[in-house]
C-alpha cells in the first residue's frame, strides 16, 4: 500500500476512534441536529457532568471534527466536515 494512502485511512482511522462512544455520538448528533451549541446546553441535554463533557468535545476537537468559537464567557461548538463526518454522522444516527 503507497505511504499517502495510508496516511490518509490512518488519519480516518483516528477519526472513527474520536467518535466511536456513545456520549461522542450522541453530542455529533446534537450538533449535526441544532447546528450549534455550548457545553452549558449539553452537559443538561446528556445529564453528565460539564467536566466530562468537556473531555469528550476535546478528543473530538483534537482530531478536528468539531470546532469551538469563543461568545463572550461560552464556546459554542459545531461540527466541521473532516473526513465527511456530517454524511457519517447523517448516515449512521439519523
Amino acid at each position: 500500500m503507497p505511504s499517502k494512502d495510508y496516511d490518509k485511512l490512518e488519519q480516518k482511522a483516528e477519526i472513527l476512534k474520536a467518535i466511536a462512544h456513545p456520549v461522542r455520538l450522541c453530542i455529533l448528533r446534537g450538533l449535526l441536529n441544532d447546528g450549534e451549541s455550548n457545553v452549558g446546553k449539553m452537559t443538561t441535554c446528556l445529564e453528565i457532568p460539564q467536566a466530562t463533557v468537556s473531555q469528550h468535545l476535546a478528543k473530538m476537537k483534537a482530531v478536528g471534527i468539531i470546532k469551538g468559537k469563543r461568545k463572550g464567557t461560552q464556546v459554542i461548538y459545531k461540527l466541521t466536515n473532516t473526513g465527511n463526518i456530517i454524511g457519517l454522522v447523517e448516515n449512521f444516527l439519523l
